[in-house]
């Protein structure tokens, strides 16, 4: 086993506690589904939420998924001039046998213009 990341990103359409951990928790069952993962797998977690989000933190997500022994961690991401508004990023540390090359990064919804380069 070798440990990877993993990146992953959504657009929400508003702020609303109930709405992120919606969005959130797609994203992190995407993350696992197209990585072949199990929460066994999962080494950590680090999400950011843009500025404009103040609802709810995106790990409280991961833990209405039952992902509750995995370190997670919240942060601001910087509040960039013309940056897509109400994303929340993930970067999740996981063990697995797949090749850096075929880690599949998960950009939900909008949040796939963030990332065309390696969004799948």
């Amino acid at each position: 086993m070798a440990v990877r990341a993993v990146r992953g990103a959504v657009q929400l359409e508003r702020d609303e506690a109930g709405h992120m951990g919606e969005r959130v928790g797609a994203l992190l069952t995407a993350v696992l589904e197209r990585n072949g993962l199990t929460q066994e797998d999962l080494i950590s977690i680090w999400f950011t939420a843009t500025p404009d989000l103040h609802c709810d933190f995106p790990a409280a997500a991961a833990r209405g998924l039952g992902i509750v022994d995995v370190p997670l961690i919240c942060a601001q991401e910087l509040d960039i001039a013309g940056a897509m508004p109400r994303v929340v990023r993930v970067l999740a540390h996981i063990d697995t046998d797949r090749p850096r090359s075929e880690v599949a990064h998960v950009y939900l919804g909008a949040a796939a213009a963030l990332r065309k380069d390696i969004a799948q």
